[in-house]
């Protein structure tokens, strides 16, 4: 397979149409379009230390969630880190696709993928007024708020939780992956006990007992790298070899 034609594999995998305006993602960089797909990366992040690991192990390809050209670029410079690992890519000749937005909010995306590792029944999707990304279920019986928590910690793999608690039980779950603060709203509506997310404000998370909703900070990094081993089972699908890599730099200490 061809970088061109993996593009096309991709593409209609992750159709463009559920990505939101603002976001950039798909194809990154590529020194050859014709050049053969023989060994793909699968990374949240397109860090340097993955763009080394790809360089150092055969890898010709990376494929990540995250963009890794984001806004654009005025130069290509070592100045710039995001212009310095793409220049390392290029040389390296190593192509770089990313899939965003589209993938968190498509059917069986993203926040599916995480619905489903909790154990949720009759999932739906909720909105925050833009886009319906978040998706809200039920348990299958309803846990403590502490049990509950292991869960997620045992689901995500986390190290570390924070937690603000509207009520000591957990029956309805809404879930998104990486920045949640923008569907509170949309899971209080959706009639959610709990919001899983990787990411919250102080002040949110100081008002969820006010809002009516208990809110669970599990990390951004935690609630996302899930996509990983799903990018590698659809590779796999196309006859593509390839590893996972672990991109997180942030640790508890």
């Amino acid at each position: 397979m061809t970088v061109s034609q993996l593009y096309a594999a991709l593409e209609k995998t992750f159709p463009k149409e559920y990505a939101c305006e603002w976001d950039n993602d798909g194809l990154m960089c590529a020194a050859d379009l014709n050049a053969e797909v023989r060994k793909v990366l699968c990374t949240l992040d397109v860090t340097k230390e993955a763009l080394e690991y790809a360089a150092a192990n055969g890898f010709d390809t990376i494929l990540s969630h995250h963009p890794m050209i984001f806004r654009p670029l005025c130069a290509l410079t070592p100045e710039n880190h995001i212009a310095k690992k793409v220049i390392f890519a290029m040389h390296k000749k190593i192509n770089v696709f990313s899939y965003h937005t589209r993938f968190d909010t498509m059917p069986g995306g993203m926040n599916d993928l995480l619905a489903n590792a909790f154990g949720l029944t009759d999932v739906r999707a909720f909105s925050d007024g833009e886009s319906e990304t978040g998706r809200v279920g039920v348990l299958t019986s309803e846990m403590s708020l502490e049990d509950f928590c292991f869960l997620v910690k045992d689901t995500l793999k986390c190290d570390v939780l924070s937690v603000s608690a509207y009520k000591s039980t957990v029956k309805t779950v809404a879930v998104l992956g990486g920045v949640g603060k923008d569907f509170i709203r949309g899971a209080i509506r959706a009639g959610a006990d709990v919001l899983v997310t990787g990411e919250l404000s102080y002040n949110t998370m100081a008002e969820a007992a006010e809002m009516g909703i208990t809110l669970i900070e599990a990390g951004h990094f935690f609630t996302e790298n899930i996509i990983c081993e799903y990018f590698a089972e659809k590779l796999a699908n196309l006859g593509i070899e390839n590893a996972c890599f672990c991109s997180n730099r942030i640790r508890v200490l």
